[in-house]
């Protein structure tokens, strides 16, 4: 368990036991190869924009509204709660949010994360994540839809991977959401609307890349639906941004940051 310091009360994460199961990148000058996946997948999914843990006896609450009283769509920083954090999982995913407005927003950055992993563009791991994270409905059709997006042949190509969406020998395919915060959009019993606002890493890290790793920003509104006793995705729309203003830093070297990628887990989020 670690806390980070923010302007409110500490943000409480739980890193993971394993690998994250293989989130759902703008940023400035040219378009990213991730803006490529949200084209496509604007026109695939038929949603307004598309490009981004935890289960435990905490888990799975009867609370129909916020904990402490706060008004719905007031932004407020993660504080925690007292609750255990969830420790199920779900194809790896963490499950088994609390049914208040706090594990609405621990789920919707939980599948940011999911749906913006590398797993999403491997067949087996993609369809995987959409059972866990989608509605029983939503999920039998984005699974046909977005297996048209993850394994068009060319678009892989683009992006420098194999058909099978492996990266080519000596190379480090990143795709990794970092969520900075969530919102409360809407709320009620059944139903949440939460925004969810995170950096994405995209690209292959190694020697001779010409697709290197780069941070983007976006924030994701997903549409939750309470289903199979935890929260959902019913839908998600996706929009560039807010993007920070980029610091005068040198970049990593391909070899840091393949030992970076492949030496620090994600985290998962409860509240």
């Amino acid at each position: 368990m670690s806390f980070t310091e923010n302007d409110g009360p500490p943000t409480r994460t739980r890193l993971p036991e394993t690998r994250a199961t293989g989130q759902a990148g703008g940023g400035t000058g040219r378009r990213s190869p991730r803006s490529m996946v949200t084209v496509a997948a604007v026109v695939v999914l038929l949603v307004a924009a598309i490009a981004f843990a935890n289960r435990g006896s905490g888990g799975g609450g009867t609370n129909d509204g916020p904990a402490d009283g706060r008004r719905t769509g007031q932004a407020d920083p993660t504080a925690p709660t007292g609750v255990e954090p969830v420790t199920g999982k779900n194809a790896g995913i963490a499950s088994g949010f609390a049914r208040t407005e706090q594990g609405a927003q621990s789920a919707a950055a939980n599948y940011a994360v999911a749906l913006g992993s590398d797993g999403m563009f491997r067949t087996e791991d993609r369809h995987r994540i959409v059972d866990a994270v989608y509605t029983p409905d939503a999920a039998d059709k984005r699974r046909t839809e977005l297996d048209k997006v993850y394994s068009d042949p060319e678009f892989l190509k683009r992006i420098g991977l194999d058909e099978k969406g492996s990266a080519p020998e000596g190379m480090t395919f990143v795709s990794r959401t970092n969520p900075v915060g969530s919102k409360i959009v809407s709320y009620e019993r059944n139903t949440a609307r939460v925004a969810v606002w995170y950096s994405s890493l995209f690209g292959l890290a190694g020697d001779g890349s010409t697709t290197p790793v780069s941070e983007s920003w976006y924030t994701s509104t997903f549409d939750l639906k309470w289903a199979d006793d935890d929260w959902r995705v019913a839908d998600f729309d996706q929009k560039e941004g807010p993007a920070p203003v980029g610091r005068d830093q040198a970049a990593a070297s391909a070899k840091d940051m393949t030992e970076a990628v492949e030496g620090f887990g994600g985290f998962t989020y409860a509240r």
